[in-house]
């Protein structure tokens, strides 16, 4: 098919699809990968109308192990802000071009990786906080933006989520399911913007096999590996990733 044409885009289309499903499994880090690999050989827009179908089988999985760990009232409090992200990253998609889309997407990986760094270089224990409606919506509308545009909305919601000191199942079943229902909301502007074609839908349809493989393959590992070498190893990745993604967004506006 047109969009899979060349051997970089299918091998690149690959590895994207095997790391968003290991993060997914439980390795979480890599899905932060998955659109700026795609974005290196395609448009990121079509790299993210590919990937969003599979997403949300992945969801289908992750939901269902972790549907009895969630907090609701969490949930309810951030997803006015989400929605308000997603219109956002609607009503401006077709003002932003492929270029902008990749600055912002290099950007948010970039800070995802010193955020990373700047956590190990201080050490410091982040004491328990009190939920903050404000903050929260703030960060829930920054992931909904960066979700829509690049499935890439786990930072910013981390950045208010994390000093929470949840449950570590509490937490990731709330994400879990936070994301479900934002990936599943962004169905409807992606084919209100034409997105879903007969090529994206059937590269996401031949997709899913080995995106429910590897989110299978995610969860057997999380169970039996040291996870410390291979997420510095991501780390590595997602910093590269994202240099490339910047110049090639800068040099292209």
């Amino acid at each position: 098919m047109p969009i899979l044409d060349t051997p970089a885009a299918l091998i690149a289309t690959l590895i994207a699809v095997i790391l968003v499903g290991l993060s997914k499994g439980g390795l979480g880090g890599m899905s932060l990968l998955g659109v700026p690999i795609m974005a290196m050989v395609m448009s990121p827009v079509t790299a993210a109308a590919i990937l969003l179908p599979v997403l949300v089988v992945m969801d289908v999985v992750s939901v269902a192990s972790w549907r009895k760990w969630v907090d609701w009232r969490l949930i309810a409090l951030l997803m006015p802000g989400a929605l308000a992200g997603i219109g956002i990253g609607w009503f401006t998609a077709e003002m932003v071009s492929d270029a902008v889309v990749r600055l912002i997407v290099g950007v948010v990986s970039a800070a995802f990786v010193l955020r990373v760094l700047a956590q190990h270089l201080m050490r410091r224990e982040v004491q328990p906080r009190g939920q903050r409606p404000a903050q929260a919506q703030f960060w829930a509308a920054i992931a909904g933006y960066t979700s829509f545009v690049a499935h890439a909305g786990a930072p910013p919601l981390q950045i208010y989520m994390m000093p929470l000191k949840l449950d570590p199942k509490l937490y990731t079943g709330t994400l879990v399911m936070f994301f479900a229902i934002t990936n599943a909301l962004k169905l409807i502007p992606y084919f209100a913007l034409g997105q879903f074609g007969a090529e994206n839908l059937t590269a996401s349809a031949l997709l899913l096999p080995l995106a429910v493989v590897s989110t299978w393959a995610g969860a057997w590992a999380v169970r039996r590996m040291r996870a410390d070498i291979f997420y510095q190893l991501t780390y590595v990745s997602v910093a590269l990733v994202a240099v490339k993604l910047i110049w090639d967004g800068i040099a292209g506006i």
